[in-house]
């Protein structure tokens, strides 16, 4: 099971400071609020977007649909820098998360691509929708980069959590063997 979380090499995600002040801030219980609502919020935009590629029906709602989504994102980057800062006193690229705010940069990007080809009436709407869809592209592939980080921290908790147990288990029996061979000799 070890080697689901050797990307991540030797060094724990979080040290125990960083644990404790992970779990005890609110911007966490923020993102894991505007995490899943940004994905609902995407998954309905996309089909809005799809609906008016293969339609050519709802432009507008399309539109601002992609606009409510990277309000979202926005929201979403700068709680998340806050959070950052707060468990390991960076705004962005901390080394832990370093690849994933590298891609939520070109997320952003993209996102306020769309915005500046929308307002600016550049590009025929298909093409806006284009950038949209790259946009929403990358987000996924952000999206899955940080599941994976949550999946990989939380295999370590377990597996200190393990070791601590088996560590006691050992104390306890190895003193008991211990006591028992100085009895007998």
């Amino acid at each position: 099971m070890q080697h689901h979380a050797s990307w991540l090499g030797d060094e724990p995600l979080y040290t125990e400071e960083q644990r404790r002040r992970r779990d005890s801030t609110w911007w966490t219980t923020v993102q894991g609020v505007l995490a899943p609502t940004q994905f609902i919020v995407f998954l309905v935009s996309l089909a809005l977007v799809i609906w008016y590629l293969t339609t050519g029906e709802g432009l507008e709602l399309a539109a601002w649909s992609i606009v409510i989504k990277t309000l979202i994102l926005y929201t979403i980057m700068v709680t998340g820098a806050i959070w950052e800062k707060v468990v390991f006193g960076k705004y962005l690229f901390a080394p832990a998360f370093f690849w994933e705010d590298a891609v939520s940069m070109l997320v952003i990007l993209l996102h306020t691509a769309y915005l500046v080809v929308w307002f600016g009436d550049i590009f025929t709407p298909v093409q806006q929708m284009m950038v949209a869809l790259a946009a929403y592209i990358l987000y996924v592939i952000n999206a899955f980069q940080f599941l994976l980080k949550l999946r990989a921290a939380r295999l370590q908790e377990q597996r200190t959590r393990d070791a601590a147990q088996a560590e006691a288990a050992a104390g306890g029996e190895g003193g008991g063997a211990s006591k028992s061979k100085e009895g007998a000799a």
